[in-house]
């Protein structure tokens, strides 16, 4: 098995580069990784010291790229099919930008607010801090999630007629939405709700959650 993704499972970036490799059916190893504790080895090769870490041992070392964007875009690369970005320029740029906006500002909002509160403090046995998580809910996400609804409307997917790399990054962000005991709102975002659950139902993302809902209901239940 010439590619190995370094990283913790419950990692919405981890995720994303899974999606893509189950996606486009290649095999990989998953070497879980504890950002919080990594080994010098994995330092070595993640700069930022972030997860994950893709190495390909089909390459002549050095053969490991950090950033999950940066891993994705080289997969797309290397396995164009089926594709996952866009072919148009303007449909690529667009794509580009949602996986942007989730991994930025959703993944901030998300992560920090909601995520680190209730389920990573529970693995570090420390008690979340309830009022961080109500003003995530009540404060920032509402705008956030505002505009995903305007932008997905009525469509299938965010660009286009196609999954791709926008709704990966999405989709996963949302994961880690669901771990931390939220949906959004039918009431109030209906379209971006539905949206949600088929991209949750496909294969890709249902595989994934299935195996991280066992581990984070331990810590949930902590």
């Amino acid at each position: 098995m010439s590619l190995i993704v370094y990283g913790g499972s419950v990692s919405p970036f981890v995720r994303k580069v899974r999606v893509v490799l189950i996606e486009k059916g290649i095999d990989y190893r998953l070497d879980q990784v504890n950002p919080f504790t990594p080994p010098p080895e994995f330092l070595a090769i993640s700069p930022l010291k972030r997860i994950p870490v893709l190495r390909d041992t089909d390459q002549p070392e050095p053969n490991t790229l950090p950033d999950s964007s940066v891993i994705c875009d080289y997969l797309e690369h290397k396995y164009p099919e089926p594709p996952l970005y866009p072919k148009g320029a303007f449909d690529r740029a667009r794509a580009l930008w949602f996986e942007e906006y989730a991994d930025s500002a959703v993944a901030e909002t998300i992560g920090r607010g909601l995520f680190f509160e209730r389920i990573v403090k529970r693995m570090l046995r420390q008690e979340p801090d309830e009022e961080v998580c109500t003003r995530t809910l009540t404060q920032k996400i509402p705008p956030l999630f505002d505009y995903l609804e305007r932008e997905i409307g009525t469509h299938q997917f965010f660009v286009g007629e196609r999954f791709s790399i926008a709704d990966i990054a999405v989709g996963s962000m949302f994961v880690n939405f669901d771990h931390a005991g939220e949906v959004p709102s039918k009431q109030r975002w209906p379209q971006l709700s539905a949206y949600i659950a088929r991209v949750h139902a496909r294969p890709s993302f249902a595989a994934l959650l299935d195996e991280e809902r066992s581990v984070i209901a331990r810590f949930r239940a902590a």
